[in-house]
Parts: structure tokens; C-alpha cells; sequence
């Protein structure tokens, strides 16, 4: 072999390699796969909806509703209350004060605008940084995304309708000269103001969620909500109470703030101060029910099927 050969071959790359054990070991723990997902953005979409983990800002406007909510119904038990002790039992009744079926009525407002502020912070801030695409890495899905987080929402929704009504039902219990005697005669309000409490939560979780769908800007979609709210309201009382009969009744039906608070009505039975007014209320109850969940099934569809399909 000539000296020329040898350097050749002394220059050829090498073909092979050196494989290092650093330690790493396959993953043996139990997968948890898409459910872990849902509950972790579920869980996520809590502690959003409530400032939780986050600045003081982030607080005040959920915390501010829930306790303007509490308080109402903290009020409504004192001054039932006191009619009570003072007109002896039966006396806040004889006075048609505000009980558990006007509630949902008086608060509705609030939590039109409770929803419709604090609802975008869930979706609006995903679509707008880019975050949506970590969460629907697989096996996630933009299913799994966005009914987790309605699913939060709803929560939160539902523990702040039903916070005031049992702070009122024990104020109520508590209030009166005979304390069991109360909860023997009015323990059927607590199924129904639970279930009208989860429709009222329900109705303006969906409504608010699909508004904040169309934007990545959370003060578009809180102005918008609001404002449909607000505008519905004097529109439709002031045309329905032009035309008479079966139209008026269903121009009624479109102002959004008294939808469930209609179902409000068909479960406690009797009409509240805020549709004492409307047409509306002259309609079967099985038809103003059929229109809740139309406006519930229907917007709830069109949000579920914009996120469907979203791929990273």
C-alpha cells in the first residue's frame, strides 16, 4: 500500500456512530388523553371567568357582579323580613314584595351585562395571541375547546343566579316568626329557582359566548351584547304595544332580556314584575318555552360549529 493510499483512507468520513445513555425511559403512566384536556381548559376557563390567578383588575368585574347579585337578594330577605316582624306572618306576601319568582326578573339586567363583559375574556384572548392553536394540538379538539369552555362559563353563570336565591331563601327561613313552619310551606321554591336560575344561566352563557366568537376583541363583543340587549327592550315593548292580538304577543317574544325570564314564569306559575306588561306573557306556556330553547339550541349549534373544524 503506497503512502498516497493511506492518507486517503486516513481522510474518508466515518459511517458510524456513538449512542450515549442519558437516562431517558418510556412513558409507562397511564394516558389520559382528551379527557385531561377538557378539564384542564375547563379549569382554565374558571379561573378566567373569575380573575383567579391573575391581577387585581381581572377580579373587580367578576367579584363586583356576583356581590351586587348577592346583595340584591340580601336585601329582598331584609325587607321581607322585617314586614314579617312587624305585619306579623304573611305580611311581605299581603305587600307583594319581591320574592323568589321576581328575582330572575329584577336581576336579569345584571346578568345580561354580567355575561356579556366578563363571557369574551374566554374566547377573545385565545384567537387573538395565537393561544388556541397550543390547545388544539391532539388530541384536543376545537369541539373539546369550546364546549369546555362554555361549560365553565355556564358555571360560573349558574352559581351566581343561585347564590342571591339562597342567601333570600335562608334570609326568608331566618326571618320568619316560624322558622320550620317557612320551610314545611315554600320548600318546593328551591327546585324551582334552581331550574329557572340554570335556564336564566344557560340562555345568556350561549348568547354571549357566540357573540364573542366573531371577534378577537373583547370590548366589540361586550358593546354589541349590551347593546342588543338594551335596544330589544324599548323596540319591542313600544311596537308591540301599537299592534294588538297574536302579533303583538310575538313581537313581544324578541326582547331578549324577558326570554327566560318567561320560562321564569311558567316554573314558579306566576307572572313577574317584569313581564306583567308584556304581551307575551298571554301566550301557552309550552310556546314560550319551545322559543327559550330555540334561542338557546340554535346559537349554541352556530358556536359549536365555528370551532368544530379549527385545526393548529
Amino acid at each position: 500500500m503506497t503512502t498516497e493510499t493511506i492518507v486517503q483512507s486516513e481522510n474518508r468520513p466515518a459511517h458510524g456512530g456513538t449512542v450515549f445513555d442519558i437516562g431517558y425511559q418510556r412513558y409507562t403512566d397511564r394516558r389520559e388523553g382528551r379527557g385531561r384536556g377538557r378539564r384542564a381548559i375547563f379549569k382554565d376557563g374558571l379561573r378566567i371567568a373569575l380573575g383567579i390567578g391573575r391581577g387585581p383588575r381581572a377580579k373587580i368585574l367578576p367579584w363586583f357582579f356576583i356581590a351586587v347579585l348577592s346583595v340584591i337578594g340580601l336585601v329582598f330577605a331584609i325587607v321581607a323580613g322585617a314586614a314579617d316582624r312587624l305585619g306579623g306572618p304573611g305580611a311581605a306576601q299581603r305587600m307583594n314584595l319581591p320574592s323568589h319568582s321576581d328575582y330572575y326578573g329584577i336581576a336579569s339586567i345584571i346578568v345580561f351585562v354580567f355575561a356579556a363583559v366578563v363571557a369574551p375574556e374566554l374566547l377573545c384572548r385565545d384567537r387573538r395571541e395565537g393561544v388556541i392553536n397550543l390547545y388544539l394540538v391532539r388530541p384536543v379538539t376545537g369541539s373539546d375547546y369550546v364546549i369546555s369552555r362554555w361549560a365553565a362559563f355556564l358555571a360560573v353563570m349558574v352559581a351566581a343566579a343561585w347564590l342571591p336565591q339562597v342567601i333570600l331563601f335562608l334570609g326568608l327561613s331566618a326571618g320568619d316568626p316560624a322558622p320550620v313552619a317557612y320551610l314545611q310551606k315554600h320548600w318546593i321554591d328551591i327546585p324551582r329557582f334552581l331550574l329557572a336560575g340554570a335556564a336564566l344561566a344557560a340562555y345568556t352563557t350561549t348568547l354571549a359566548m357566540l357573540t364573542a366568537s366573531f371577534t378577537t376583541r373583547r370590548a366589540y363583543a361586550s358593546v354589541f351584547l349590551v347593546g342588543l340587549f338594551v335596544i330589544t327592550t324599548p323596540f319591542t315593548v313600544g311596537l308591540a304595544s301599537e299592534i294588538e292580538g297574536l302579533a303583538g304577543q310575538w313581537i313581544s317574544m324578541f326582547n331578549l332580556t324577558n326570554i327566560p325570564v318567561h320560562v321564569n314564569d311558567v316554573i314558579f306559575g306566576e307572572t313577574s314584575e317584569m313581564t306583567e306588561d308584556a304581551p307575551a306573557r298571554t301566550l301557552a306556556a309550552w310556546v314560550r318555552v319551545a322559543w327559550y330553547f330555540a334561542w338557546v339550541i340554535v346559537p349554541g349549534l352556530v358556536l359549536w360549529s365555528r370551532y368544530r373544524r379549527l385545526a393548529p
